[in-house]
């Protein structure tokens, strides 16, 4: 059973603590069915393209990962010292769902996969990247994404 370690406990209690955005309201929009919708995969994993410009610390800004994107070209440069690369290692899909994500779609439960997706720097603070989620949003819709498989590391 996985324990818990100083660190992840305080790191928990300063997420739990940060103060939450209210709303006056909450707009409802009806999706789109799954197996019509067409999917981006948003990860925070800290991953590039070989030869892409790396994430630094408190890094606000995103890397694209084209759906055509061979393993081999994806480099992890996550900048926590307590993140564990084993499973990235070992297969690309753990941080990066892109290969069944395409299965999905060959397979009609997910109505297509977007051309383009895209990784942040997990170790930031959120407030560092609302405008930087907002500029990604226009450029999901641009897209004609209907969902995003939120790929939190």
């Amino acid at each position: 059973m996985a324990r818990l370690t100083d660190f992840d406990e305080l790191g928990r209690e300063y997420y739990e603590s940060m103060p939450m955005p209210e709303f006056a309201d909450t707009p409802w929009a009806t999706p789109k069915p799954v197996h019509a919708a067409r999917v981006a995969i948003v990860s925070t994993a800290g991953l590039q393209r070989r030869g892409d410009r790396p994430f630094s610390v408190n890094s606000a800004d995103y890397r694209l990962l084209p759906g055509d994107v061979k393993a081999s070209d994806l480099v992890m440069s996550h900048i926590s010292t307590n993140f564990d690369r084993t499973g990235f290692q070992q297969d690309h899909n753990v941080c990066f769902p892109i290969d069944r994500l395409n299965e999905l779609a060959a397979n009609g439960e997910v109505g297509s996969v977007a051309s383009m997706h895209y990784s942040f720097m997990g170790a930031t603070h959120p407030d560092k990247l609302e405008r930087t989620a907002e500029h990604l949003a226009g450029l999901l819709k641009q897209d004609a994404v209907d969902a995003v498989l939120l790929v939190p590391i």
